[in-house]
This record gives structure tokens, sequence and C-alpha cells, in this order.
């Protein structure tokens, strides 16, 4: 028999972060008030997107959308993908991880290496390694479709499934509230399906906490910009969608646009000064929480999330 401290399985791990404050990179910077970071990179995928990964299959099994050994397909960037192959391995279903080549190489190998189907899509013509924009994503959802009706597939789809920022809602944004001691004034995050961002909001807004977007410079469409450049090396996000799904009817605060380079300088800053070896998505928060303490949050407790982990990038110029 296993003693009270066992997990039944894997799953289980999905959740209950560490959340550390980074004082010395803040101090460093010569700026008031705090940044609070939650170390979602240490999830069982390397990545915030456990959490909905987690929600997505276990809602459609009770719901009875996802049958017992039905192939579950999604595209991905990889880290959506990675958690699902997590859950699909250990509850029995074959899992079709659609993912574009400009995506890093060391997400497609994880996936395979958890027993998913790694089918890898050419970018669009002219497009960069390292570089996924909406033209290539829209590549990725085509092939998914084929894919999932070919195969008689359930489709995860994060970019609206509910489960997505109902994990958010009820467990990332419920964790920052408690673990802070509920001191947050404010939250950002860098806008990939929206999951994360829209589910702490509809849980932390009505506590008076102020939300903000992040986007990349050149493609923050979500604040009503052009979107005339639409390319930069933040993978997961920032691909120049004018709508998500999952922010409809949230309340933002406002919006933060970060440049590649931003994203790059201040993940290598916060993992030399911190220790914290996030990606460029972390980087991305990062920055823009620094941003908000020098202007409307000055003096405040920022939250960000540790999205995913560095060992994403090794073969990028993250770390070059």
């Amino acid at each position: 028999m296993a003693g009270p401290g066992v997990m039944g399985s894997v799953i289980e791990a999905m959740g209950q972060t560490p959340l550390v404050a980074l004082d010395r990179l803040v101090a460093a910077q010569g700026l008031s008030g705090r940044i609070l970071c939650k170390l979602d990179y240490l999830l069982p995928g390397f990545s915030k997107k456990d959490r909905a990964a987690r929600a997505i299959i276990e809602s459609a099994r009770a719901s009875g959308a996802l049958e017992r050994g039905q192939t579950v397909v999604e595209l991905t960037s990889g880290n959506m993908g990675t958690g699902l192959a997590i859950v699909c391995a250990v509850l029995g279903h074959p899992f079709v991880a659609v993912m574009s080549t400009g995506n890093s190489m060391e997400r497609a190998r994880m996936m395979a290496a958890l027993g998913a189907e790694v089918v890898l899509v050419p970018q669009a013509a002219g497009g960069k390694a390292g570089q996924v924009s909406g033209a290539d994503l829209a590549l990725v959802e085509a092939r998914a479709q084929e894919i999932t009706r070919a195969r008689g597939a359930f489709r995860a789809d994060q970019f609206h499934h509910p489960g997505n920022p109902a994990a958010h809602e009820s467990g990332t944004a419920a964790e920052l509230w408690d673990q802070s001691g509920g001191t947050l004034t404010a939250f950002c995050d860098f806008a990939g399906s929206g999951g994360t961002l829209g589910g702490v909001a509809r849980a932390l807004v009505p506590r008076g906490v102020r939300c903000y977007a992040v986007e990349p410079e050149g493609a923050a469409v979500l604040a009503g910009r052009a979107a005339d450049h639409p390319e930069h090396p933040v993978q997961g996000g920032g691909y120049a969608m004018p709508r998500l799904a999952h922010l409809s009817g949230v309340s933002l605060a406002g919006f933060r646009s970060v440049t590649g380079a931003q994203a790059r300088d201040a993940a290598r800053l916060l993992a030399r000064t911190e220790g914290v070896f996030g990606g460029y998505s972390t980087g991305a928060n990062l920055a823009a929480a620094l941003a908000l303490l020098t202007g409307p949050e000055a003096g405040g407790t920022v939250a960000m999330i540790a999205c995913d982990s560095g060992l994403k990038y090794l073969s990028t110029d993250l770390w070059a």
C-alpha cells in the first residue's frame, strides 16, 4: 500500500508550483515593488501547459466527448503537446502532435519520447526557423483538422476548449493568491492561446488585481496595433490573432509589447541573477513586469509565470 504522500500518477503533480520573489533582480534594476514568479517550468512537461492539458482531457473523458482509447490530436508549439503526451500516455490515448518546423526540435523530440506521434508541418513561404507566424499556424491547423477527420480523433483545441482557462482560473490563480497572501496588485502574461491570462484574470480581477496582456513588438494586435513586423522569436504565442476566445469578456488593465531582444535579455538576466532557467516567453513576461514596475505598477507586486524551461531552447539563439 502506498503512503499518503504518494501520487497515483504524474498527472497529479500538474499543479502547486512554487512562487518565488525576484527581489535581487528588482533591486539590481533600482526599482521599488516586487515581482513574484510562479515556476510552472517545474511541472512534469516543463511548462504551464500541463495544467490545461490535464483539464481538457479529464473534462472530455468525463463528458463522454473523448472515448476510452480514442486518439487525441492537437496543434502545438510543443508545450501543450508535451502536456497532452503525458496525460494521454497515462490514460491510454494515442496522441498526435501537429507542429510547425519553425519550433525548436527539442520540443518534437520530447513529445516523441513521451510516446506521441509528431507530425511536422513545413513553414509558410519565407518562414524562418525559430519564428512561427500566424501563416505557419494556419498550415498547422489545416493539417490537424485533416488528421482529426481521418482518424475519428478527439481534437483538444486549446484555443477554444473551456478547460484551458478553467485550469488556470481554479488552479494557477488560486495558487497565486494564496501563496502571495493576497498581496498581488498586478499580473502579466504572454498571450498564446490566452488560456492562462483569461483564466487568471477571471479569478483575480474581481479581487482588485490588474491584468495585462504581453505581446511581441510589431505584432501587438490585441492592443489594436497593426502587425507590421510579425516575425519574432517568442515561440508559443504572438501569432497576430486579433481575437482570442479565452479573452472574450475579460477585463484587462492594459497591454505591454516586448521585442525579441528584450525577451532574450530578460531570460538571460533571470537565469544569471535568480537561477530561474526559463524560455523566451518567460523572458517576455519578465521584461513586461519590469516595465510595469517602472510605470503604472510602481511600488506594487506584479506576478508572472515562468512559462517553460530553457532546456527547450538550447538549439535556438536564446543561449547562444
